[in-house]
């Protein structure tokens, strides 16, 4: 994230993390960050104030607790942007008591595991999630952003230009998932289901 606490990042959808992977240490990019769990809880008001602004408030427990707030974002050619602020916290019960009794409520729960490279001024997060892999690109700059996609041979036009809680909520709806969260378990009661 840059210094004006601006993140500008884009995602893909990939088939195979470990060929990426492989890639990375090619290019020379340095581990930051071995795979970790992650659970992530979004919050909005009774009346979805945030998600009506195009805005989140999410509470992130990883080696850490962050609190997070995002803005509204522009797409340039498939790199997003958007305002970011985050703290850390040391409890991630208590943060969530706190956003809680500010009126508050869980919209959205997901997780995944995540595994974070660093080459030059950009980070790499590798994402694996019930809804399947993902690789994350966060730079200073659209351009830097893109440059780096292009040398990871990705495809630009690919892009996934919206948020997990916006891609799963369209996989809710195109597959009539009665699910409301997304988490590992949850996908492995539907697939058990369906056998």
């Amino acid at each position: 994230m840059s210094e004006e606490s601006q993140e500008i990042e884009v995602k893909f959808y990939v088939k195979d993390l470990k060929k990426l992977e492989a890639r990375l240490r090619e290019l020379k990019a340095r581990l930051i960050q071995e795979l970790v769990h992650e659970t992530n809880i979004r919050f909005d008001t009774a009346g979805q104030d945030l998600r009506r602004r195009q805005s989140a408030l999410r509470l992130r427990q990883d080696e850490q607790v962050h609190f997070t707030y995002k803005g509204p974002s522009k797409n340039e050619s498939g790199v997003l942007s958007r305002t970011e602020i985050e703290v850390t916290v040391d409890d991630f019960n208590r943060a969530r008591q706190f956003l809680e009794a500010l009126g508050f409520a869980k919209s959205f729960f997901y997780e995944k595991y995540r595994t974070t490279y660093e080459l030059g001024a950009s980070h790499i997060m590798l994402d694996e999630t019930p809804l399947g892999s993902f690789i994350e690109i966060e730079g200073e700059s659209a351009e830097g952003v893109r440059a780096l996609s292009d040398r990871l041979s990705l495809n630009r036009d690919a892009a996934v230009g919206i948020s997990y809680s916006a891609l799963f909520e369209r996989v809710r709806a195109a597959q009539k998932l009665e699910i409301g969260d997304m988490s590992f378990c949850a996908a492995r009661t539907r697939s058990n289901s369906a056998e």
